[in-house]
């Protein structure tokens, strides 16, 4: 399977592949003066439901999948009946051979099989995908986007291949410069005889990228989100339910909030981002009257607790950023790692 491809996958997760494409943005601005990068955050009209029986079929041979196994797939998923229910009335019998049965546990991994082959062709473009959330990422030098347009154009051509319908409306473009001293003249994108609009920011997996790679959007969202369930806290407080309940209606609604993908972004947030976010945590322990676990501590866990899942599996595309440290040395490694995470910011 593609490495890139983040989804239904073991110790895989939507914060590896944001953090696999910073990464790879972060490390390109910084090879070279006047580098730059273009994101294209491409949209599948339903995607689940174009897959072609006889094109897997095929690419699960080439995969060296078993002709019988193949040959069952392609059984299962042909001459499918579906109808409707609305009330107490029932649609006509469609009969149906394209596409996965939505809920299916095989239907995933029957779709990254799919698109197994949807790959990068140039050392200048990566393609990160997370199931049909793909991104083409173009690594500008000297202002030379060819490979950028081509992969793009390659993209489209598979897709034509493949029954895969590009959604231009929805797919977005957003472009990471730096270089503050010279004025470029970006090449526009244009899918199907029609230009993809440029965006400030896009919301990938969660996650609200800028194009100066700064988080107070996020974090103002992810505070603002988090605040409208405070209010329900209020109320299941004034009802007089358990501590124990009250918590875990914390834990599961205004945390899980506040934790969306936190090794990603919480270590390159400022000071007055973190302060917003904690405020909410704050005013959730004057309301439950109990004291909460701050941010900063559960990132701390969590990118230990990432770091050393990474480090165990070598198939990871982020292994190779990782190196075991010599015997005797990990606790005040992981005392730099920790206060390295909580000074760094890039400028």
């Amino acid at each position: 399977m593609d490495p890139l491809q983040f989804a239904y996958r073991h110790n895989r997760s939507t914060d590896n592949a944001i953090a696999h494409l910073l990464h790879t943005t972060l490390t390109h601005l910084d090879e070279g003066r006047g580098n730059y990068v273009k994101m294209l955050f491409v949209d599948y009209s339903s995607a689940f439901n174009t897959i072609i029986p006889s094109i897997l079929t095929t690419k699960l041979g080439d995969l060296g999948l078993h002709t019988s196994l193949c040959n069952w797939i392609s059984n299962f998923l042909t001459d499918r009946p579906q109808s409707v229910w609305v009330g107490n009335c029932v649609s006509s019998t469609l009969t149906l051979s394209t596409g996965a049965p939505q809920g299916c546990v095989l239907c995933p991994l029957l779709y990254s099989l799919y698109i197994y082959d949807c790959t990068a062709t140039s050392s200048s473009t990566i393609i990160v995908q997370f199931a049909d959330d793909t991104v083409v990422m173009g690594l500008i030098s000297d202002n030379d986007e060819r490979a950028y347009l081509e992969e793009i154009k390659h993209l489209e051509n598979w897709c034509q291949e493949n029954n895969l319908l590009l959604n231009v409306s929805k797919t977005k473009e957003l472009i990471v410069d730096c270089s503050k001293k010279q004025e470029r003249h970006y090449q526009p994108v244009r899918i199907s005889e029609t230009t993809v609009e440029r965006v400030d920011s896009f919301r990938y997996l969660g996650v609200h990228i800028s194009q100066d790679l700064s988080w107070s959007h996020h974090t103002n969202s992810l505070a603002k989100k988090a605040r409208q369930h405070l209010y329900h806290l209020r109320c299941l407080r004034d009802f007089r339910l358990p501590s124990k309940v009250l918590r875990n209606f914390y834990t599961c609604t205004i945390e899980s909030i506040l934790m969306g993908n936190i090794t990603v972004w919480f270590g390159n947030s400022t000071k007055q981002d973190r302060q917003a976010l904690q405020r909410v945590v704050r005013s959730a322990e004057r309301i439950t009257h109990m004291e909460l676990p701050d941010l900063q501590t559960i990132y701390y866990k969590r990118c230990q607790t990432k770091a050393r899942r990474i480090v165990k599996d070598p198939t990871h595309p982020n292994n190779r950023l990782f190196s075991l440290l010599r015997l005797g040395l990990t606790g005040s490694a992981w005392r730099w790692f920790q206060s390295y995470l909580e000074g760094w910011s890039y400028q």
